[in-house]
């Protein structure tokens, strides 16, 4: 069985319509992984590169040490935009990551423990006094602290505070020396993202998995034209469609395999490999992380329960 928190899900994912996300969900028993790749297949998902509808209200703050050898990056949550411009709201997650890179916390309470940079109370309870003095609650979600050796760590966050990003490069070069590619890796990461920096890094599961959704969509296409009376392609031109696809799904997904943002005749690769022969030096994309306001989260929607009830008699 299966009811509005599974079609508000899956519609979220893949922005289908709902009689499409309700009928998928009744042939797969309400099964929603399932039935994000059967609507995948028919090329109903609208959205195939998002997770999720970016919907959260909030902020993200970026702090990297002077040596850039050291970077913090938080993410807190809002219920609503206005909110999310209160000054005072917006100096509490700057505060927060200047405690993350100070104080590197184990874990979330180890961070919610710790004191918070510039305040004489812990994170906790500065959260706790914001949200009753603002009137709206607040949610520490997330943060990275992350340390390098042999490279530098470099940042980019988005003017509005909604996208950040924190790529580093192992080198033997110094940090101004890798300054500006370190800055344009992270506008690319924040611009295009990345789940991968190569194809070394792609999981086979994934592979496993999209080869998969390619193949029944091919079938599908195939399908559909023999209902049309016209000739279906034969086996060996459907994995040849299907392997290209994938290669193209694989160069979207892989940092160094995309096209730079800047210069559509580079690769990232490319770039990187250019840099490092400027330089005389090897220079390695070893890490790399993007943060976005709200990913996977959902805004309160009054109204979606009795749209979805409506939809399912």
């Amino acid at each position: 069985m299966f009811g509005t928190k599974e079609i508000k899900e899956l519609r979220e994912i893949t922005g289908a319509g709902m009689l499409d996300c309700k009928n998928t969900l009744e042939e797969t028993k309400g099964n929603v992984q399932e039935a994000v790749n059967l609507l995948r297949e028919r090329g109903l998902v609208k959205v195939a590169k998002k997770s999720g509808r970016i919907a959260a209200e909030g902020l993200l703050a970026l702090d990297i040490s002077e040596d850039n050898k050291k970077a913090a990056l938080v993410e807190v949550n809002s219920e609503t935009d206005f909110v999310a411009k209160n000054d005072e709201f917006r100096n509490f997650v700057t505060q927060v990551a200047s405690t993350v890179l100070a104080e590197a916390p184990a874990d979330m309470e180890a961070l919610k423990d710790a004191m918070l940079t510039g305040a004489d109370k812990n994170v906790e309870d500065t959260l706790n006094e914001l949200i009753a003095r603002i009137g709206e609650n607040m949610n520490l979600r997330r943060y990275l602290f992350e340390e390098i050796e042999g490279g530098y760590l470099y940042g980019y966050l988005h003017g509005n505070h909604q996208i950040a990003a924190v790529v580093g490069l192992k080198s033997d070069a110094s940090k101004e020396e890798l300054a500006e590619l370190g800055k344009d890796l992270c506008m690319q990461v924040a611009s295009m993202a990345p789940r991968y920096i190569s194809r070394n890094d792609v999981d086979e599961n994934y592979i496993a998995a999209e080869k998969e959704v390619l193949l029944h969509q091919a079938q599908n296409e195939n399908a559909e034209l023999e209902a049309q009376g016209k000739k279906g392609r034969p086996a060996n031109i459907i994995e040849k469609m299907v392997d290209g696809r994938l290669q193209k799904q694989l160069q979207e997904a892989c940092l160094l395999e995309q096209t730079f943002i800047k210069d559509s005749d580079l690769t990232v690769g490319q770039l990187v490999d250019k840099q490092a022969k400027d330089l005389g030096k090897e220079v390695e994309v070893v890490t790399m992380v993007r943060y976005e306001v709200g990913e996977g989260l959902e805004k309160k929607s009054e109204d979606f329960a009795a749209e979805v009830a409506k939809q399912m008699q």
